[in-house]
Parts: C-alpha cells; structure tokens; sequence
C-alpha cells in the first residue's frame, strides 16, 4: 500500500496552469491542436523524507526516491523536460502570501527539481569515493612505512694541489726599450742572455738563460771567485828547494806558482812583484854549503813538478797553435815567467815543456849565485826528503787575480783553478775541476746546477755555464764587499782597460766607461759577462754568451752593442 501523494506546491501549480494555457494556445492558432508533450513524471516522496515545520532537514541522499524514476522501467532516467518559463518574483511572492502552508526549504526545492537533485547526488557521491580510495592508499602506505633514510658520510676534501700566493704581487711595470733587433743579431747567432736588475733582483732580459754554454773567457770569473773562496786573497803559492836523496842532489819543487822569474833583481816581468829564481838560488848555494862543508857543490838539479800529474798539463780540447801564439803554454805545477820567451811580454811564444825551461833557468842561476860545482846536470824526479834548503813564494792570491783578469791570463787562470782543487783535496786534475770549482762558489749562494768545468781560463770548449749564472753571480759581486771588490776592481772596463780598452767605438761609444765585463773570444763563441751602470743610473748585470762556429769579430762588435743598448734602456729595457 503506497503512501498518499503530497499536495503540489505552489510553483507546481503555476507550472500546471502554464501548461494548459499553452495548450489553449496551441488550439487557437491554426485550429489545430498543438502537441502535447508528455507531462514530466513527478517522483513521490514518502512522507517520512519531509521535515516537519521547523524541523531538521535530512539529507539530500536519504531524500533520494527508492521506487523507479519511471514506473515500470526500473533503473531508466525519464526525458529531459522541456525549459521551465521565467516566473516574476512578484508573482512567487504573492502566491506564497496567499498559500502559506505550501511546504517549503530544501524538500520543496527537491520537488521543483529532481533531475538536479540526483545528478547532484550522484556527483557527490563518486567524489566521496575517490577520495576513501586515495586515503586509503595513503595509509596503507604509511602502514607498509616508507624507505629508511640512507646516512652517507661527508667525504674527506681533497687539498687544492696549487700553490696559493701567500700575498697578492704587485703589479710589473710595463717596460718598452726593446733590443730584440739586436738580441736576433745574425752576427749571434744563437745568443744565451741574461740581464738584471742588482737593486731589485729582478730579471729584465732572459734569452735561453738557463741553457749551460761555452763561455769562454768569462770563465776566469768563475776561477777567480773560486779561487777567492777557497784560499783567500792573502795565500800565497810556495816554490821550494830540499836537499836530495843522494850527495850534491838538490831537488826544485814547484808548488803552482807560474808567476817565477828568471830576470835579474831589478828588472820586472809582466807579473811586478813576482818572486825571483836568483833569489832561490841563492838561499840554496848558501844553506847547501852550509850542511856539506865538505862537499859544498851543487852536481845534479831534480826538477819535480808532481803537484799535480804533469800527463795531465794539456787539455785535450785546447788548441795547440795557442802556444806559438804566445796565448797559453802547458799547465805544469812548475815553470818560469807563464812559460813565456819574453817575460816583459804579455803576448809571447811559449813552450811545450815548461818544466823543462824553469829547470835550465834554476841551473843557471845557481851558477850565478856561486855554486862551486858551476851549472849541474838536470832530471826530473819527485822529492824524497823534506830538508827545505830555500823557498820563495809568490804574490797573495788576490794580486794574482787582478793580474788574471786584467791581462787576460790563461796560464795564471789553469794555475788557479788546479791549486783550488788541491786545496780541496782533490788532484788538480782536468777531470777534478767541475767539483772543485762549482764546490767552491757554492758560498756565493747562485745555484750551479748543469755547470761542467774542464779548465779555469774558458779555452775548452765543453766548458758549459748558464747566462743566467753569470747574471746572478755578478749582483753578488757588485756590492764589493770582502774579496769580492779585487774582482770587481780588476775587470776590463769599456773604452778603458784591459781587454776592452779597444772596444766600444762608434755608436757603442756612449758606454764607454759604463760596462765592466769579463770578455771571452773562441773560434766558436763570443762572451761578455759583468756590469752595466746605465744611463738612469740602475745598476745591471750582464751574462751575454755568443755560439757559433766562426763567429769571428763580428759577433764581438755584436755584443759591444747590444751592452750599448742596455745602457741606453737601463730599468726600462723590454723583455719582449
């Protein structure tokens, strides 16, 4: 049994007469009806779904109907109905005044429209799924618990392998005086160079530097500085006699000195001041005579120049035509006057074998002194006993030097460098010369890393110095402090003295006076190495090292101006 149908409400009722009087219409016009559409279904709600007057509103899903939408088809949507016409507010307002116990609220507005209603509904209720299963989702992975954090350990930084400056440096100046042109000289050739700046330390110029090279005559500084460092200024070489191992035997031993002179008292050599063979002799005649009363003569003369092995005086690199050139004799621990023909003679023939004349000019001179047995017989031998009958000794070594540079002398410059290694326990040797030497400019603090020495004069052409070295040695110089002033003070000086009295005309003129330097000729290399006072008054060391075979005077003139270049540049000379 089926619940009593509600009354309509009053829009229902307004919809009803509508539709009949459209119907009404319909007639009217042309006379013949006009179609009826099918009245829209009404959906019953039962009684129960209404709320009383002033009571709770239920639910929009509890109010949904629970029979057929359209009777007898279960489950099937009625038709859509046709647009409602608009309703004056007026006329709302006045039927509800007039009906007022016409149901209203949300169960009339369910009434009004119940295809809304439900698609509403429905709506909601898809919603209210989709949100149940996306929280759902949600706690069942909370439930299932989400992966455990993984710690990973900060790794250890790794330290910045570059060398950070400790301060910023100060910005170079930009320096302009090119001598690039002359730096690329043909008459160069290859040029090794180095130039810098005493007062700052600073590297002006550097053209392969750091390659080590023949350098020549330049070598004599190094002998000098060496030579310096180990046995002072003021040690002097000893020439001496002892009595020999049989009767009226004397023994002549020389100890380095090149320096001995046969010329009478009163007269010089090249070398003023150097000790004198009558003087020797004398001292021998007398203390001999005095220990043979008996036999007071002189009959043999041992000659021992075993200081150092005398197979080793020439260096096979040397070039023999020196000696007739007057330039350079053997290297033997015992000679006379540099070995020279004419000892007032810078430039003189020499000899091939120097101990040989020291021993005929001792001879002599012991029959001078008064020998009674007159001039005896000479061999060579090495002394047995220790008997000293006479000695002499030559000037201190830092005369020696000063004689070495300013003249230029290769034989004072191989004595040097053989009693340096002597005195370093070496053995004097060519072959001992790169330790000894570089062992010994080891107190001037310039590294000598690549140097390879042979001799003490530069004439052996595997000689190998770097530019730079000389460049470096020469700011330590410079300031003239201790030995070092006896070598800056016997340098050749441009248009001046010594080797480079004649040097430096023309244009090159304007450095006369300015370059103090250390000049080496080869038939394969040209060198200068020492001090430039430039024009704007900076002080420069120079290391110009020259290579090529038959670079011949040319390259010499080369360098004078390239020295005249950096005097004219001074702290502004370019790099580039």
């Amino acid at each position: 049994m089926t619940e009593p149908e509600q009354p309509l409400s009053r829009r229902a009722r307004r919809e009803a007469e509508a539709a009949a009087a459209r119907r009404g219409r319909g007639r009217s016009d042309g006379g013949m009806p006009a179609a009826t559409p099918p009245e829209p279904a009404t959906v019953a709600f039962p009684s129960a779904a209404l709320p009383p007057p002033g009571g709770a509103v239920p639910s929009v899903v509890d109010a949904l109907p629970t029979e057929p939408l359209v009777p007898g088809e279960p489950g099937v949507l009625p038709a859509a109905a046709p647009a409602e016409p608009a309703t004056d507010a007026a006329t709302d307002a006045a039927t509800d005044a007039a009906d007022p116990d016409a149901p209203r609220g949300i169960a009339a507005f369910v009434r009004a429209h119940p295809r809304a209603v439900l698609a509403t509904a429905l709506g909601v209720g898809f919603l209210l799924l989709a949100t149940g299963s996306l929280f759902a989702g949600i706690a069942v992975g909370s439930a299932q618990g989400a992966p455990a954090p993984v710690v990973s350990e900060t790794p250890t930084p790794t330290p910045d392998p570059r060398v950070l400056p400790a301060a910023i440096a100060d910005p170079s100046r930009l320096r302009t005086c090119s001598v690039a042109s002359l730096t690329g000289d043909d008459r160069l050739n290859r040029l090794f160079a180095s130039v810098v700046n005493v007062s700052t330390g600073e590297v002006l110029l550097d053209r392969d530097g750091a390659t080590p090279v023949r350098p020549a005559g330049a070598m004599k500084v190094l002998t000098a500085a060496a030579a310096l460092a180990v046995l002072g200024s003021d040690f002097r070489l000893t020439t001496r006699v002892v009595a020999g191992s049989t009767e009226g035997s004397v023994v002549l031993v020389g100890g380095g000195d090149a320096t001995l002179s046969r010329l009478p008292a009163g007269q010089e050599s090249v070398y003023r001041g150097a000790p004198k063979l009558d003087e020797l002799a004398a001292q021998v005649v007398a203390a001999y005579a005095a220990a043979n009363p008996d036999a007071p003569g002189i009959t043999t003369l041992v000659v021992d120049a075993s200081y150092w092995p005398a197979g080793d005086a020439w260096n096979p690199r040397w070039n023999r035509d020196r000696i007739a050139a007057g330039i350079q004799a053997p290297a033997t621990a015992l000679m006379v006057d540099g070995d020279r023909a004419d000892p007032r003679q810078q430039v003189s023939p020499r000899s091939n074998d120097p101990v040989g004349r020291a021993g005929q000019a001792f001879a002599a001179a012991l029959a001078a002194a008064g020998n009674p047995a007159g001039t005896p017989t000479i061999t060579s031998g090495s002394a047995v006993g220790s008997t000293v009958l006479g000695q002499v000794q030559s000037q201190p070594v830092g005369t020696l030097v000063t004689q070495m540079l300013t003249n230029t002398d290769f034989v004072l410059a191989e004595m040097l460098a053989r009693v340096t290694s002597k005195q370093l326990g070496l053995a004097g040797t060519t072959a001992s010369l790169t330790g000894a030497i570089t062992g010994a400019l080891n107190p001037y603090g310039v590294p000598t890393d690549g140097m390879v020495v042979t001799d003490g004069s530069g004439l052996a052409t595997d000689n190998a110095v770097p530019a730079q070295y000389f460049a470096q040695l020469f700011a330590i110089l410079n300031d003239g402090s201790g030995d070092a002033g006896i070598i800056m003070d016997a340098l050749p000086v441009a248009g001046v003295s010594g080797a480079l009295a004649g040097r430096f005309s023309g244009p090159n003129a304007i450095a006369r006076g300015a370059v103090t330097a250390m000049p080496g000729e080869l038939t394969t290399a040209r060198t200068l190495a020492g001090i430039v006072r430039a024009d704007d008054g900076t002080v420069l060391s120079i290391g110009f090292l020259a290579v090529r075979d038959g670079i011949g005077s040319a390259g010499r003139d080369a360098l004078d101006s390239l020295a005249a270049a950096v005097f004219t540049c001074g702290d502004n000379l370019s790099p580039n």
